[in-house]
């Protein structure tokens, strides 16, 4: 997941060109291939027996425009664009007509990435569906259809927020890192984000080696939490063909410092039980399994709201 291409003011949503264009060049050397978005929907359940690589856009900013979609024309790699509506001709983003152009090319597909970029997750529902349904009147109009691909802004929401989406798209993603595969949630599915500080060549060749930490169920669904809530029971289910799960190590960022969460396993079930409460805004979990020699990784990410 990337945002912003040379805009070096901005580090955490930043990337710089030749960083870029180095962690393209990283992908083929090492023998993965670019995943055409315009066949996800349909191809999301089909089970492949090689790993591909998808890059995603959110926020539609001039600098992707101006930087990063020419290097992409010129070597014919597919992606996704998030597009907002309410910013879009503004100062630092793109136009409709530049949207379009990118949609009309066989490269870039267009996702719903809601109307404001607000956080959504503190505002009423209705105000949540308003919002969505803006946006999706503004597509409808400027490109003669609105996208069935949505991406959450800031990767929060409340289940509330996941039912909605799912009733009325196809498939969704969030903020949280992760690789993923046919039993994934597919109204909540993870990326790796990519800025100049988690950008560095070492990492990203890590990242795009990993293999998914595949689960059949994960609870809370809720992903929203309160004084009550927080911090949350996390359980994970994971199917019985996975072996040395005991072997799994987790971190995660409550009480507002990245530590080891007391870890309890029974059978194919672990049980995440963390020391404090999340912070606001966000609290973070990542587990990875060295799986005779593949590591395998997984992510959830929750969100706190103050009331």
């Amino acid at each position: 997941m990337y945002h912003r291409f040379n805009e070096n003011k901005y580090p955490s949503t930043n990337v710089r060109m030749n960083m870029f264009k180095e962690q393209m060049k990283m992908i083929k050397s090492e023998n993965f291939e670019f995943y055409d978005p315009k066949i996800l929907i349909d191809d999301f359940k089909n089970k492949k027996d090689q790993k591909d690589i998808l890059i995603t856009i959110d926020d539609g900013f001039k600098s992707f425009y101006k930087e990063a979609w020419p290097y992409l024309r010129e070597n014919e790699i597919p992606f996704i664009l998030f597009v907002s509506t309410e910013p879009v001709g503004k100062n630092g983003y793109m136009t409709w007509d530049e949207i379009r152009e990118i949609e009309r090319s066989k490269l870039g597909y267009i996702g719903h990435h809601s109307h404001s970029h607000e956080y959504l997750i503190d505002v009423s529902n209705e105000e949540f569906i308003r919002d969505i349904e803006t946006a999706t009147e503004i597509f409808k109009k400027e490109l003669g259809y609105s996208p069935l691909i949505f991406s959450y802004p800031f990767g929060e929401y409340s289940k509330y927020m996941k039912d909605y989406i799912s009733k009325n798209f196809k498939i969704a993603f969030g903020q949280h890192s992760g690789v993923i595969d046919i039993n994934k949630d597919k109204y909540e599915l993870p990326r790796f984000p990519i800025n100049e500080k988690y950008g560095e060549l070492k990492r990203f060749k890590s990242i795009i080696s990993y293999s998914p930490l595949e689960y059949k169920t994960l609870s809370p669904e809720e992903k929203k939490l309160d004084e009550k809530s927080n911090p949350p029971k996390l359980k994970i289910e994971f199917f019985e063909e996975q072996k040395n799960i005991s072997q799994i190590t987790c971190y995660s960022n409550d009480g507002g410092e990245w530590k080891k969460p007391n870890l309890k396993f029974e059978k194919n079930f672990l049980y995440i039980e963390f020391q404090d409460p999340f912070l606001p805004r966000r609290g973070r979990i990542n587990c990875s399994l060295n799986d005779n020699g593949k590591w395998r990784w997984f992510g959830t990410q929750f969100t706190v709201v103050k009331k």
